[in-house]
């Protein structure tokens, strides 16, 4: 436990400035994004600047890497949507203490390391279909309501906002070649404010979204029946939440630590993500994971400490407690500029470049996880099926590989010498080597270049040596492992062991 409260490296030469000018970046380019996430999920927009507040002050004090910045984010957003419709707030907040709980239990049982899995198709996949879910999401904000309904901007209304949601991405894209020291999102945002109110331009805000004045994060027990019935409904999206928050960390840490030339702590981070999922559930917070455009805008901004995500988290709540008024003039214009921009920087447009070097198996993965994230706005489920196909497409394709070499010594002793692994699906390529009827008497079966992976395996030479008994002749095994050893009961006494030979395989850990 003693790392979980090693909370700061103070060897660590930090660059106070550089820091704190990044947290102030870091905090302007994520307030829109925060917003809009809330937005978009038919939450209070406040709920979604508690989030980024709460999110980003635990794990930049308690997260599992300096640099790595954390707030409402849309991956695990998108999965509580169909909740907050059905069910409402408090149910939300219910599943996102849950989701906490889960994911420190994760961290506890250093579980972290298990995101190693995830191919890179997958990845892909899931990075591409987000993006594609945060664009879709947007046109929700070209839409009215009249007489109840909801309806299509038209005629000047319409213009207006396409020309401010063009105006705000020819910012985002140009400004840059002018200068990298401010956030271009946050010029186009002030900008495009400015220019609404300059002219007083009439277009939809943030205020005719909800009001975003508020004060501190209030302390809020959910209002939900304490029973099973509940539980059952808010535990799915908790799971959900709790492993896309995770996957979608665990893989920025990984950025980052590629970045940086650094070493981060995975389970580490997940009790921080866990912590501060929880208190969002109970301080009006919509919780939320790690976040990729704002860590790289960090980590650009030069910060390599905890202090740049400290700074970021405070300046988000200075901003609730003194700057609603301003917030709420936003024009949604710019919000929805900058998402779309965020989309676009989201999706991996390499993949296009690749897909004809990509193996055919991998490029139906891809696809796969991007449908399944777009049509049901479930990231985790998305990357379950992911790597459950990879694995697959792995197992036959390392099926195929598995060989025997034969020959009979001047002993007149046959010699099947097994390479390729042994396992579930290659246990019929396996049995169906062997010529067990006009062999010799004695047959040497040797797995020094083979490796007895599962208790199909196990079961497949067991038949093996029982067909060879039946017709009284006789098998010797080499280069088993000892466990194999026991359960080949009806080899006992004639099998040759070699233990040292055989390695045994474990998952690094953290």
């Amino acid at each position: 436990m003693k790392q979980y409260f090693n909370l700061f490296d103070f060897s660590q030469k930090v660059n106070y400035r550089t820091e704190i000018l990044a947290g102030l970046t870091v905090a302007m380019t994520m307030i829109p994004e925060s917003l809009s996430f809330a937005i978009l999920a038919g939450f209070p927009p406040l709920v979604g600047l508690y989030a980024a507040f709460i999110m980003g002050l635990v794990t930049a004090v308690f997260g599992g890497r300096p640099g790595l910045v954390s707030g409402g984010a849309g991956a695990t957003v998108i999965v509580l949507i169909a909740l907050m419709k059905s069910h409402g707030l408090d149910y939300v907040f219910a599943a996102v203490a849950l989701a906490g709980v889960i994911q420190i239990l994760i961290g506890l049982f250093k579980l972290g390391k298990f995101i190693r899995l995830v191919p890179q198709p997958v990845m892909f996949g899931f990075v591409n279909g987000l993006a594609v879910v945060i664009f879709m999401s947007q046109l929700e904000q070209f839409k009215t309501i009249v007489n109840g309904e909801s309806v299509w901007l038209s005629g000047s209304p319409l213009y207006i906002m396409l020309g401010l949601v063009a105006l705000t991405i020819g910012i985002v894209l140009l400004f840059p070649k002018i200068t990298k020291a401010i956030p271009a999102s946050l010029v186009a945002i002030m900008v495009v404010f400015a220019l609404v109110l300059g002219f007083g331009i009439q277009t939809k805000t943030v205020a005719d979204i909800a009001s975003v004045s508020g004060g501190f994060p209030p302390f809020h027990i959910p209002n939900i029946p304490l029973n099973l019935e509940t539980l059952q409904l808010i535990l799915p999206y908790g799971l959900i939440m709790a492993c896309v928050g995770l996957t979608e960390g665990l893989l920025t840490l990984n950025l980052v630590d590629e970045i940086t030339g650094t070493k981060g702590n995975g389970n580490r981070e997940c009790v921080a993500q866990g912590s501060a999922n929880i208190l969002n559930g109970f301080f009006f917070g919509m919780g939320g994971c790690p976040m990729i455009a704002q860590t790289l805008v960090n980590l650009s901004a030069g910060s390599r400490a905890r202090l740049s995500g400290i700074v970021a988290a405070l300046t988000i709540l200075c901003i609730v407690l003194f700057g609603a008024p301003v917030i709420e003039k936003l024009p949604m214009a710019a919000l929805v500029g900058v998402m779309f921009m965020v989309s676009i920087g989201t999706f991996e447009w390499i993949s296009f470049r690749i897909i004809n070097k990509m193996p055919k198996h991998d490029i139906f993965v891809g696809v796969t996880v991007a449908l399944i994230t777009i049509v049901l706005h479930n990231l985790a489920l998305a990357v379950l099926i992911g790597v459950i196909i990879s694995a697959l497409v792995f197992a036959w394709e390392s099926a195929k590989r598995i060989r025997a070499k034969k020959y009979i010594d001047e002993n007149g002793v046959k010699h099947y010498e097994i390479f390729g692994p042994l396992f579930f699906a290659s246990t019929t390529t396996f049995a169906e080597k062997f010529d067990v009827l006009n062999d010799p008497n004695e047959v040497i079966i040797d797995f020094k270049e083979s490796k007895i992976a599962d208790m199909s395996a196990i079961d497949a030479v067991h038949k093996i040596t029982e067909r060879y008994a039946k017709i009284g002749k006789t098998v010797y095994l080499h280069h088993l492992s000892e466990d194999c050893r026991q359960l080949l009961q009806n080899a006992q006494g004639i099998i040759e062991v070699n233990i040292i030979e055989d390695p045994t395989y474990k998952v690094v850990s953290n």
